[in-house]
């Protein structure tokens, strides 16, 4: 029980979010799509997670309900617990994001800033699959696709502020890895000034 974040293949942070059950099942329910609000709606590729932090919180587990000690804390009761927890995660994560952004369509509301505990950190991805995954042709294509998706159902449907901010940082993150990607072939990105438009 406690906060966990996922990271891209180039430690970028890309989601933030919080659990009152075992890391085991909630991470499980975001990287096979079951249960997933985030990978439904098109804001989490489960594709993009390489590695993944937690932070636990053994205090919260423990709670007890204050409206009646001899019971355990309600999960609304622990949420509550959780969530200065939940700010300060979001809010390094934010500082050392290149974009200064995850891509947690709600809001993460204020809080505090408390101690953490230490976080466990792990790569899920296996060595067989490391090389393929992370090539970036294979990930502009993935990210370009999830636009695609984000991007339709926004057009079908009334959505949260939210989601546009998600659509316009993962438009943020495709550019600059396209970007990094001419740069690891050594090719010119080409200048506007420079280019020049030929009569048909």
């Amino acid at each position: 029980m406690g906060i966990y974040a996922y990271f891209d293949y180039d430690d970028e942070p890309i989601y933030v979010g919080q659990t009152s059950a075992m890391f085991r099942d909630r991470v499980g329910r975001h990287l096979t799509g079951q249960r997933s609000d985030a990978v439904a709606k098109f804001i989490l590729d489960p594709f993009e997670v390489a590695k993944v932090a937690m932070w636990s919180v053994p205090s919260v587990a423990a709670a007890m309900n204050p409206a009646d000690p001899m019971k355990k804390a309600t999960t609304a009761q622990k949420r509550t617990l959780l969530s200065p927890y939940e700010y300060t995660v979001y809010k390094e994560l934010e500082t050392q994001s290149v974009f200064h952004a995850v891509l947690n369509e709600g809001v993460i509301h204020a809080s505090d800033v408390i101690a953490l505990p230490t976080a466990v950190r792990g790569r899920i991805i296996p060595d067989e699959l490391w090389e393929d995954r992370k090539h970036s042709d294979v990930r502009i294509a993935r990210r370009a696709s999830t636009i695609s998706r984000l991007s339709q159902m926004i057009s079908e449907r009334e959505v949260s502020g939210g989601m546009r901010r998600t659509l316009l940082l993962q438009a943020k993150r495709l550019t600059w890895l396209a970007e990094q990607r001419i740069h690891e072939i050594g090719a010119e990105i080409p200048d506007a000034d420079d280019a020049q438009i030929s009569d048909d």
